[in-house]
């Protein structure tokens, strides 16, 4: 593909057991993977997600985000690491779907910012802000079945959620 600014993806334990070889031929060339902690330690072979991270970004993506549910997201990046908490909901309705979301939202603030990871390192003030938006989406697909809750979605909300996660994460 011509003109590609940013390019990675998300797998699954079906990828990665059943087309390893051909999944880590893909990843290779990935500038950022999202794989929740599960399918990070079947990746990996690593229990310690810590070393599991590491033996991933030696596969060939420069970007990571392990994505934990309920309990947020770990993105790793360069030598560190930034721990997102996931939005805390008054009620769960339904679960599906909602990495799919953050991914969405992590992918979407990075190409709102017009991000070009193919002529430089991505700030990780951006990659943090992007894990931020992703848990945010997350939390909205979770409050109905599905993407019904994306039919009545204004940005507002969305900022209002992203503003309420980052005072809550400031120290």
């Amino acid at each position: 593909m011509n003109g590609v600014k940013l390019a990675g993806g998300d797998t699954m334990n079906f990828w990665i057991r059943d087309f390893r070889d051909e999944l880590l031929a893909a990843i290779r060339e990935w500038d950022f993977l999202l794989i929740n902690d599960s399918e990070a330690r079947m990746l990996s072979g690593e229990a310690n997600l810590r070393r599991a991270a590491a033996r991933i970004l030696e596969m060939g993506p420069r970007t990571l985000v392990i994505k934990r549910g309920e309990y947020g997201a770990v993105l790793f990046h360069g030598d560190g690491h930034f721990q997102a908490p996931g939005y805390l909901l008054d009620e769960l309705f339904d679960p599906t779907g909602a990495g799919d979301c953050f991914a969405g939202g992590f992918i979407g603030y990075l190409a709102g910012q017009g991000i070009d990871a193919r002529h430089g390192d991505v700030p990780q003030a951006e990659l943090r802000r992007a894990v931020i938006y992703g848990s945010v989406m997350g939390s909205f697909c979770c409050e109905r079945f599905g993407v019904d809750r994306f039919r009545t979605l204004a940005w507002n909300e969305i900022d209002a959620r992203y503003r309420e996660l980052r005072t809550a994460t400031e120290f």
